[in-house]
């Protein structure tokens, strides 16, 4: 996967937020394989004082991708952001800018106004997104590297509600598309892969399973296995039945 002016092999990105131990997620980011996980910068203590989820970060040798959870203005997203620039020393920014505590979905025109601002401040913009296609094509006109367009909300465990938004989203983009919130299971991963997006975010869905070392590696072969269903090419649906074997030769009565 081509993102951000640099080929990645994984195209399964891993949150590292509510992990019930560094042991713990240590174990699914080696089993996931993932080489992008994102950080919080409002978790995380950059000066390092205590043990913390850096730390397994950089043993392993992944890339981190700040995010700016908890933001919901766009002036407050671009604050976080470039204090991210600093403490991690990297251009790359995950832009979420949310719009209510209920559903944490997206701010539409606050996070258009804080992506356009970054993208001109030199930033690799990906913002967490509705599933909108308009609003999709106008965060890829501003500038970003990619789209990460929600399946459902945050946390919510229910797959990708609109499919055919996350298909329109596809079809139109330019840029990477990656699906950001709501996978529940393997087959959610698998389905955002057949759909064409280039890669899956998951958090919840690993942090949250009664075991996430085994729940990483599940997604990781969902991704692998969508992504391969993908560009195989699927049949067509049918209202009936068509035969696998000719019936060319056989007997007539």
């Amino acid at each position: 996967m081509n993102l951000g002016e640099r080929e990645w092999q994984s195209r399964l990105i891993m949150g590292t937020g509510g992990f019930r131990s560094l042991d713990e997620l240590e174990a699914a980011l080696v089993a996931s394989e993932a080489e992008i996980v994102t950080v919080a910068l409002r978790r995380i203590d950059a000066n390092r004082s205590a043990p913390s989820p850096l730390d397994v970060i950089d043993r392993l040798g992944l890339f981190v991708l700040p995010n700016t959870a908890g933001c919901y203005t766009a002036r407050e997203a671009v604050r976080t952001a470039h204090l991210a620039r600093e403490a991690f020393d990297t251009d790359w920014i995950k832009l979420e800018v949310i719009g209510d505590d209920r559903t944490l979905y997206p701010d539409p025109v606050e996070l258009l106004g804080a992506a356009e601002r970054l993208v001109a401040d030199g930033f690799t913009v990906l913002p967490y997104t509705n599933d909108d296609p308009i609003l999709a094509r106008r965060l890829e006109a501003v500038g970003c590297a990619a789209v990460m367009p929600l399946g459902s909300p945050i946390g919510a465990g229910r797959g990708i509600d609109n499919p055919h938004h996350i298909a329109l989203i596809v079809e139109d983009a330019n840029v990477p598309v990656i699906l950001d919130a709501g996978i529940g299971t393997a087959s959610d991963a698998a389905q955002a892969m057949e759909l064409g997006c280039d890669a899956v975010l998951i958090a919840s869905a690993i942090t949250r399973a009664d075991d996430p070392a085994a729940m990483a590696a599940a997604m990781r072969h969902a991704v692998l296995g969508g992504r391969l269903a993908f560009t195989a090419g699927r049949i067509p649906r049918r209202f009936h039945a068509l035969a696998s074997t000719s019936d060319e030769g056989l007997a007539r009565w």
